[in-house]
């Protein structure tokens, strides 16, 4: 496709810097735009001196207008746990009014656009596995509702932008995702297992350990994410690997890949933790042709190096 000019907020971070190097390959001109309070300056040094690039620092709940732009990623928002329990005002500011403001800008410049959402959204799903036309099952005032309404809520703005403005919008429901630049203590499965592992420390699961979720190696995602953004869908599309691990099997592949000798501790259960993820990708398989290629056995593999780096 031709050479746009394309905004990506939450270009520091981890889904965000590998959406930059993707569209940056295909010829495109990216602005990045990240306020760094979950974002590194790290993911994109690799950057410094690609004339394609420009980074803004800039917090997207405040006005700004970066200048006309042919289309925007809106994947600003803290993501793991540790952050949205810190920044928990913060996540449903960028779920809200951070969330309006890019949408303002894609109506005013008439850009595509799309909105980063979560697998979240499904909460403790009743319905297994998850398909997009899932209500979900949130506690709204539980300790993980700051994330899972704020992306609630940014789900139906970008669907009444759509509907009452006619701005061309997309909606991608993430799974958990995993790979090089996943921050190291992010409180995420794979991050914590991984570093835990290599430092030969016990590998924290809390409850049983019969807990489930799938795994998605972060090329194959936003492979997925790049198709849906040239795609003429609007309502939501699940993007994740539909393979099923219990918390407990991710465990031990993670000390056969790492080599570690960990041993395995146990802790309660978090309140509000999901008991199963896994999405129905049915739908991107049959709009997109998408379906991820990458095994977990192997995107452990491709990780193992840059959670090697962290530890040293």
């Amino acid at each position: 496709m031709k050479s746009q000019k394309i905004l990506v907020t939450g270009a520091a971070g981890f889904l965000g810097s590998h959406l930059c190097d993707t569209l940056l390959a295909e010829g495109h001109t990216v602005v990045g735009l990240d306020n760094l309070s979950t974002g590194n300056h790290a993911n994109l040094a690799h950057l410094a001196n690609e004339p394609s690039f420009s980074l803004i620092e800039q917090d997207i709940c405040k006005p700004f207008d970066p200048g006309p732009v042919d289309y925007i990623f809106n994947f600003a928002s803290p993501a793991s746990p540790v952050d949205y329990t810190r920044l928990g005002v913060e996540t449903l500011l960028v779920g809200s009014a951070g969330t309006i403001n890019t949408l303002d800008l894609a109506r005013k410049y008439n850009a595509g656009y799309l909105h980063a959402s979560t697998s979240e959204c499904y909460g403790d799903p009743e319905v297994h596995p998850q398909v997009e036309t899932y209500w979900g099952h949130v506690n709204p005032i539980g300790p993980r509702s700051v994330y899972d309404e704020a992306k609630r809520f940014s789900e139906s703005a970008v669907t009444a932008y759509h509907h009452y403005y006619g701005v061309d919008t997309h909606l991608v429901r993430i799974f958990n995702t995993y790979g090089p630049r996943l921050q190291a203590n992010d409180g995420r499965v794979i991050s914590n297992f991984m570093i835990q592992a290599l430092r030969g420390e016990p590998l924290t699961i809390y409850g049983d350990g019969s807990q489930t979720r799938s795994f998605c190696y972060v090329s194959d995602l936003i492979e997925g994410i790049v198709r849906l953004s040239r795609s003429s869908e609007h309502l939501p599309v699940n993007i994740g690997n539909p393979v099923e691990w219990t918390i407990l099997e991710c465990a031990n592949e993670i000390l056969s890949v790492t080599g570690s000798k960990s041993s395995i501790e146990r802790k309660p259960l978090p309140q509000d933790d999901p008991t199963r993820r896994r999405p129905d990708i049915t739908k991107a398989r049959n709009l997109l042709g998408w379906e991820p290629k990458i095994t977990l056995r192997q995107g452990l593999e491709k990780s193992l190096q840059y959670f090697k780096d962290c530890t040293a």
